[in-house]
């Protein structure tokens, strides 16, 4: 369990990254929204990989902080983007092959939010759909405001 929660620990600072990238990309193109919403995600990837730090941290074990891969900087569209961004994992199947309760119900917390995530990604790709050529702004600005 312990090994399978330090690759998810990479694979969150390797999300985090790309959100990041995702975000400067799109602060290049002059979409100051897009570039702050995919700022929020770059630090909720990096809150989850601090979470599961403490977690393996708190039950005794020992955490292992890898090489996270270099990650894309170049994107030609923002449709392009939202469609990549739509991609997360989980680790409560494991938990539970391995009989581990405890952390069955630490990573609960991110199937819920999966959910969340999910449908927020979904949305925001049809949306960048309808969006044609100046409509894009008016999302752009929408999406500045999110906290």
């Amino acid at each position: 369990m312990q090994s399978a929660i330090n690759e998810q620990i990479n694979f969150e600072m390797f999300s985090a990254n790309t959100y990041l990238s995702m975000s400067a990309y799109f602060s290049q193109q002059g979409l100051d929204g897009f570039a702050h919403w995919y700022y929020m995600q770059y630090k909720e990837e990096l809150a989850h990989a601090e979470d599961m730090m403490h977690y393996v941290i708190t039950r005794g074990g020992k955490v292992e902080i890898k090489a996270v891969a270099a990650v894309e900087t170049e994107f030609n569209s923002p449709l392009e983007i939202a469609e990549k961004a739509y991609h997360h994992e989980c680790l409560v199947r494991i938990a539970s092959e391995e009989k581990d309760m405890p952390s069955q119900d630490f990573f609960w917390k991110y199937i819920r939010e999966q959910v969340e995530e999910e449908a927020n990604a979904t949305n925001l790709i049809d949306r960048v759909r309808m969006a044609k050529d100046a409509a894009i702004l008016f999302l752009d600005k929408e999406l500045a405001a999110r906290q």
